[in-house]
């Protein structure tokens, strides 16, 4: 086993001497690429963002922009990462670097004021820069750069998906310029090195045991030999985006003795279409599901574009997600309205587990220790009539308040079958079971809703905190019912 080391703008650097819960920000700052910045630590701000090499959906390698704030350095060996000081193709000596297109037109549109985001920005705009299908979409209705013709306004006509930039905040440019860089921008060119580096294979996953002050960083090449770690080291953590433990290091302080990297296992990123089941593999990306479903299971595309921003969904996974076990993730209402079951994995063998059975109480589940979530299973035939409904005070990138996912089987007008999943309002993920039999076997009609409707207001044990009063919470979810009527009822009758 080689000494841990990351491939950063070209240049092969050592990880040591930094600590196992280094993060890929710390790692780099200290190392004179100042570039990256912290903002909030959280990843909430984008500030930190860097491209990473990761396999790709349409070419061998995705450039893809993650928070490095989050992820811990030693999670990277082997990889490969380009910050904004990479980006500029550096000259003869004595010469000045020649921008990169995407440095260019935030220069000459004034997407920069004091400066303090502009890298994070530049670095999450390159992402989409080279994204492999962008072009694809150059025909769209946003019309000119500038956003005043047309009616999209969230895709420029270069392809740009305003989303991209999601989880990237600027307190004093304003995002005006910002937009009218990223509309502005063209096609990489032939020469373009960061383009033609997509043509090959991203590196393979490093199989790392590194150890530091005590604490050890551990990435097997298997999934077996995974469980076996955790089979002798019940106390580690497991990791894959990171997007919950990095915060968890970041404003808490916290530190473990062992974390386990699960994010390049295999074993945890199939992803399968089957005659009756989808199978997604707990490690894959929420960005990669999207990509690679391309709209196969229609709830999970509702809900992807409400959860967090692009920068975390680059790096948070379904596996996560539920791991996690908190009653606010925005993944269990829609996955339970899926009926989906969980395959639970240890050194002993598998399970399958209903992820109805699954949360036992605040963030506590039957996952026993030295057990891992392995995939996510969705059965087939899918419900045809759906919808998600997420209640927050931002339209994106924020927490819910409560979230509802509905999934319904209608047949002649009436309710054959529905499963509705709610999030926020109880100590767990719920089913709402009591609403789901006011509604099978009763025509889809207002009556049926409002009487429904009334009962879905008396689901769970909603709290009041800062994020909302319980009287709202519960107002939600009957007015959540009564939106998802007013969507479907012409669809459905006709």
């Amino acid at each position: 086993m080689t000494a841990a080391r990351i491939t950063v703008n070209g240049t092969e650097t050592p990880l040591a001497p930094a600590a196992p819960h280094t993060t890929v920000l710390d790692f780099l700052r200290d190392r004179g690429l100042t570039g990256t910045k912290e903002g909030c630590a959280e990843g909430e701000c984008g500030a930190c963002s860097v491209l990473v090499a990761r396999p790709g959906v349409d070419k061998p390698t995705d450039w893809v922009a993650v928070n490095a704030c989050l992820v811990p350095a030693a999670a990277l060996d082997g990889q490969e990462v380009v910050t904004s000081e990479g980006l500029a193709t550096i000259g003869e000596p004595g010469t000045a670097p020649e921008l990169h297109p995407v440095q260019q037109e935030m220069a000459v549109r004034g997407g920069s004021q004091c400066g303090y985001c502009t890298p994070g920005f530049v670095c999450s705009m390159a992402a989409e820069y080279y994204r492999s299908d962008r072009c694809e979409h150059a025909e769209t209705e946003a019309g000119a750069a500038d956003g005043t013709d047309g009616a999209d306004h969230e895709h420029g006509p270069n392809g740009f998906d305003l989303h991209a930039l999601s989880g990237n905040l600027c307190r004093c440019t304003g995002y005006r310029p910002i937009r009218d860089a990223a509309f502005a921008v063209g096609e990489p060119t032939d020469e373009d090195p960061l383009a033609q580096r997509r043509e090959q294979a991203p590196p393979a996953p490093a199989a790392t045991e590194y150890t530091q002050d005590e604490s050890v960083f551990v990435r097997k090449n298997t999934l077996a030999e995974t469980l076996q770690v955790l089979r002798e080291r019940p106390d580690a953590v497991v990791v894959a985006g990171s997007t919950d433990w990095g915060v968890e290091v970041n404003i808490r302080s916290r530190r473990a003795s062992c974390v386990v990297g699960l994010d390049r296992l295999p074993e945890l990123r199939e992803l399968r279409v089957e005659s009756d089941h989808i199978e997604l593999g707990a490690a894959l990306t929420l960005t990669e599901i999207e990509r690679r479903l391309d709209g196969e299971v229609p709830l999970l595309a509702e809900l992807f574009p409400q959860f967090a921003s692009r920068l975390i969904r680059n790096g948070a996974t379904l596996g996560g997600n539920l791991g996690t076990g908190s009653p606010i993730g925005d993944s269990p209402p829609v996955l339970l309205a899926l009926e989906a079951s969980l395959v639970l994995a240890d050194a002993d063998g598998e399970r399958e587990v209903p992820l109805a059975d699954y949360f036992t109480g605040y963030r506590q589940s039957v996952r026993r220790p030295g057990e891992l979530i392995r995939a996510v299973r969705i059965p087939r035939p899918l419900s045809p009539v759906t919808g998600f409904h997420k209640i927050a005070k931002r339209r994106f990138d924020d927490i819910s308040s409560v979230a509802v996912a509905f999934a319904l089987d209608i047949e002649d007008g009436i309710v054959r079958k529905a499963r509705i999943g709610l999030g926020g309002v109880a100590a767990t993920p719920i089913r709402a079971l009591e609403t789901e039999a006011a509604l099978e076997g009763k025509p889809w009609s207002a009556e049926t809703v409002d009487a429904a409707a009334r009962v879905l207001r008396g689901a769970g044990t909603p709290m009041s905190d800062h994020r909302a009063s319980a009287i709202y919470r519960s107002a939600m979810l009957g007015q959540s019912l009564l939106k998802l009527h007013a969507q479907t009822t012409e669809a459905v009758s006709s």
